[in-house]
């Protein structure tokens, strides 16, 4: 018997039984689309990540008070205390593979100004720091070197800001806004970058010269961290190394010593945010993949009802010349024809599944692969959840067969 005969044969069997068949392929349908959903929140999830973070630039390098933790064992508050000042000169004066470097301070309380007040980070930095986070001034502008020297009362602020205690739409260049009872003048207003990917305000805040916020609202003479950028994103490595030998030599510390500060890159935060969203991803797709194992035994059991069923077809379709192997690829092919219909029915499932979750605001990505993953997928458990019914279906007596009532 030819090929096409059995492929005939086969659509003429599903046919015959339209609602058993899509209820084989149902579980199956519910698979594929599980998986290619799941699969579309992980990878666009991990691009909203990437994006995020590409967006404060993949070139920026984080300086940290303190030894890397270890075993999550807390460290002396003097641990905290080891950046200083003349770090941040030193590394300025010394920098081949930076571009740009600034130093941070950091505080949060109140925003005030009359009756209304808001909860805000206040940051310390050089006007460098809108280089390094890639910040733009929207109106205004930015404090300068002199306004630094001069710990002057001048500070930017961010959107949110401006609209809890002035209002949208507001211009609030050159009015006073007091911090801590310390009274700020609003020099400029940074242009809106919303929401992160960490769900993070990032135009709730307010940058002011680092010395004004550590002698005026702090009264502290260390440094929360230091931020700098490399030359290029290809220069990070490089640019690491420098930064570790200058601190080190002005930390005066021995070969033998640890280093008593903390290094870490933007782009190695990439790759970790990268790797946590790979590790949920496959958690996510190993669940739904349960589902097609049990599409699969569903398949299975329904063959062999159907072999049960057309236990005197078969007998007569022996008797006529038909041999086992022709039997066999029969129910083979109808195994696989509903595994791969329901599949591509779960394709167009997930793709409507994937849209509904952009509807609702979930970020998502179908990547080409998963698709081809899901056709393979469906062969598979077509071939290999329809082997064992068609081999009992090839090894029947044909006079037993016919006799089968």
């Amino acid at each position: 018997m030819n090929f096409l005969n059995l492929i005939k044969i086969a659509i003429k069997a599903i046919a015959s039984n339209k609602f058993r068949s899509f209820l084989s392929m149902l579980g199956i349908i519910i698979g594929v689309a599980a998986v290619i959903i799941m699969m579309a929140i992980g990878q666009g999830s991990k691009e909203s990540v990437r994006k995020n973070i590409s967006q404060m630039g993949t070139n920026i390098i984080m300086i940290r008070p303190g030894a890397d933790m270890r075993g999550g064992v807390r460290q002396d508050p003097s641990a905290m205390q080891t950046l200083k000042v003349t770090d941040y000169e030193k590394i300025n004066a010394e920098k081949n593979y930076i571009s740009h470097v600034s130093p941070e301070v950091s505080a949060s309380g109140q925003a005030i100004f009359g009756a209304k007040n808001t909860l805000t980070s206040l940051y310390g930095e050089t006007p460098e720091v809108l280089d390094i986070r890639q910040w733009t001034i929207q109106d205004g502008e930015c404090f300068t070197e002199e306004d630094v020297k001069k710990s002057a009362k001048v500070c930017l602020v961010g959107k949110t800001v401006v609209n809890e205690l002035f209002g949208e739409g507001q211009d609030p260049v050159g009015r006073v806004i007091r911090f801590k009872s310390i009274p700020l003048r609003i020099i400029g207003v940074l242009k809106s970058k919303g929401y992160n990917a960490f769900g993070m305000d990032q135009d709730n805040l307010m940058i002011a010269p680092y010395t004004t916020v550590m002698k005026r609202v702090l009264a502290q003479t260390y440094l929360s961290s230091i931020n700098c950028s490399a030359l290029t994103e290809e220069m990070t490595d490089n640019a690491i190394n420098e930064l570790t030998q200058i601190l080190r030599t002005n930390h005066k510390l021995s070969a033998d010593q640890d280093d008593d500060f903390t290094i870490r890159s933007q782009e190695e935060m990439m790759k970790t945010m990268s790797s946590t969203m790979d590790t949920i991803t496959i958690i996510l797709v190993v669940a739904a993949a349960f589902s097609l194992l049990v599409a699969g035994i569903g398949i299975m059991n329904i063959m062999l009802v159907s072999v049960t069923e057309r236990t005197r077809e078969i007998g007569l379709r022996m008797s006529v010349g038909a041999t086992g192997l022709d039997i066999s690829n029969q129910f083979l092919i109808e195994s696989i024809m509903i595994s791969i219909t329901g599949g591509v029915l779960g394709i167009f499932v997930g793709y409507l599944g994937t849209l509904a979750c952009q509807s609702v605001g979930l970020p998502t990505s179908i990547p080409l692969w998963s698709v081809l993953v899901s056709f393979l997928v469906c062969t598979i458990i077509g071939v290999g959840f329809g082997y064992f019914p068609a081999q009992k279906a090839a090894n029947l007596d044909p006079i037993e067969a016919i006799r089968y009532e």
